[in-house]
């Protein structure tokens, strides 16, 4: 498997056509992440049915969060997408996040290139508000079971916002 960290690089921060790597479909339990050290991925772990992924989830190559991992991102599709693949994803907003008192934000994005509904979806508040919604409550409860109130959704922000976390972020990269 290819080192997407040595590969592939965040993309055109300033456009907001960034590369993003998938780890997750949606409606998947399972727990897929990145192992840098390794370049491969590997099976974290089983969640409970119920806690099932929302969305895709992956992450922005060359990139370091605040919680020492690459950023990373929520992937709107209609459909799952599959774990390995990577794509030029259009940056539309931030899910500003904190997993056990660690910044762990999530960038999210769609396919730069989706025919299927006209690259219909440029900002949050183009996706339908349910959505929004479930992944407020997914993000906010998916580790209930294990450690109820360990994850929070602090807030929600825009294209500028997101692409300065994502800014930051590979700062972080280069600096490590």
């Amino acid at each position: 498997m290819a080192d997407f960290n040595k590969i592939l690089d965040a993309g055109d921060v300033d456009s907001g056509i960034i590369n993003v790597v998938v780890e997750i479909p949606t409606g998947s339990n399972q727990k897929i992440e990145w192992k840098r050290e390794l370049a491969v991925f590997e099976l974290d772990r089983i969640d409970p049915q119920i806690f099932a992924k929302p969305c895709n989830y992956g992450f922005i190559p060359q990139t370091l969060d605040e919680d020492g991992d690459e950023l990373d991102t929520l992937i709107i599709t209609e459909h799952p997408l599959t774990t390995g693949i990577f794509l030029k994803a259009k940056v539309i907003g931030i899910m500003k996040f904190v997993d056990d008192g660690e910044v762990d934000d999530k960038v999210v994005v769609v396919p730069a290139d989706d025919r299927n509904n006209g690259n219909a979806y440029n900002s949050l508040e183009d996706l339908p508000e349910q959505l929004i919604k479930q992944l407020h409550f997914h993000f906010s409860h998916y580790k209930d079971l294990k450690k109820k109130g360990s994850t929070v959704v602090e807030s929600w922000g825009d294209v500028a916002e997101a692409k300065e976390v994502i800014k930051k972020s590979i700062q972080r990269w280069k600096d490590k």
